[in-house]
């Protein structure tokens, strides 16, 4: 493929800063990027892309005196991810059911689906339009997916689940296996039943080996937008709002309620049974045990406020520094306490 750097910046509606008639062949990034390359950078990298073999760059409009010639824009990674999908060539996957797959009894398929070799539609499940399921994966009994949603191979939506329009669910996740549920008396662990399902609003997209557990009884509801990173658990009866982003290995505890735009770093871990506000962002690693406010960024284990974790991090390198001059002063104390008496 082809296309001038004038074409690019019109169709992400930037504009040309040198020659426009250059020609890109390719994206790449700052390192691997070589002539007829076009390649985008925001701080801190902005100095490594003036020394890049790359042909332009995509830059935001603030960015003064640059050797290349650039493409400018408000949001550089937004709008080069819109020319990633220009520039990578699209699968071909033979619209139709194949013969290996297994549709079971009474299985409502939509127009223009794609069933690949081995994946398996158990029996009252309903496949929408433009569906596209992959090898091996398994939509169970009763389950509803809806248009334009991708399932990639390996992934598994049981019985009972629903999955909106748009989705995308990656290889080996699992939405709908059993929440975590026991009683326990006398030692022994009994199962509760767990009767419940998994809904997937529109545009959510699953990663791979994303454990989404199927409610007690009622749903556990993903919501609109929300996107969910590789090997996350999300327990039963959780309920997260729209357009979060949850990174791989987080843990999320049953019955946790999550509002909108909420964003959970690597490793965040909750306990159940609380409410988390939402417009809120909580770093990698921090432990949320309790009810939480809106609007807050945190951090820590407990969880705290982000600025008052950075400066206890920042008081626990001086600790040795202290503790040596902490023994200095018992010393000191010792001594005076002997001489006088």
């Amino acid at each position: 493929m082809k296309k001038t750097l004038k074409e690019l910046a019109d169709y992400v509606g930037g504009y040309v800063d040198g020659d426009a008639s250059i020609e890109i062949t390719a994206l790449d990034n700052i390192e691997g990027a070589v002539s007829g390359c076009l390649i985008f950078a925001v701080e801190p990298h902005i100095e490594a892309a003036r020394k890049s073999q790359a042909s332009a760059v995509m830059l935001s409009e603030d960015v003064k005196d640059f050797p290349l010639p650039t493409i400018r824009v408000k949001e550089p990674r937004v709008s080069f991810a819109k020319l990633l999908d220009i520039f990578t060539p699209r699968l071909e996957i033979p619209e139709g059911v194949s013969p290996k797959a297994h549709i079971g009894q009474d299985v409502t398929i939509g127009e223009h689906v794609k069933i690949m070799p081995f994946a398996v539609v158990d029996d009252h499940a309903v496949i929408g339009d433009h569906v596209t399921i992959y090898p091996h994966a398994y939509i169970g009994q009763y389950t509803q997916v809806e248009e334009d949603t991708v399932i990639y191979s390996g992934a598994t939506i049981r019985e009972y689940c629903h999955v909106g329009k748009r989705c995308v669910i990656h290889s080996s996740a699992v939405l709908g296996a059993d929440g975590f549920g026991f009683t326990t008396t006398d030692g022994v662990h009994t199962k509760v039943p767990q009767v419940g399902n998994v809904i997937l609003e529109d545009d959510v997209e699953v990663g791979a080996h994303v454990g989404i557990d199927r409610a007690a009884m009622g749903s556990t509801i993903i919501g609109h937008g929300t996107k969910i990173d590789n090997l996350v658990h999300i327990g039963h009866n959780c309920k997260l709002g729209a357009n979060c982003l949850v990174v791989a290995q987080t843990g999320i505890s049953g019955s946790t309620i999550v509002g909108d735009n909420v964003t959970f770093g690597g490793q965040v871990g909750t306990v159940g049974h609380i409410r988390i506000g939402g417009n809120s962002t909580y770093a990698a690693r921090s432990g949320i045990i309790s009810d939480m406010p809106e609007g807050v960024f945190c951090a820590g284990f407990p969880v705290q406020s982000h600025t008052e974790w950075l400066r206890m991090q920042a008081a626990m390198k001086h600790l040795p520094e202290l503790r040596k001059k902490l023994k200095q002063m018992e010393k000191q104390l010792a001594a005076m306490q002997k001489k006088e008496g």
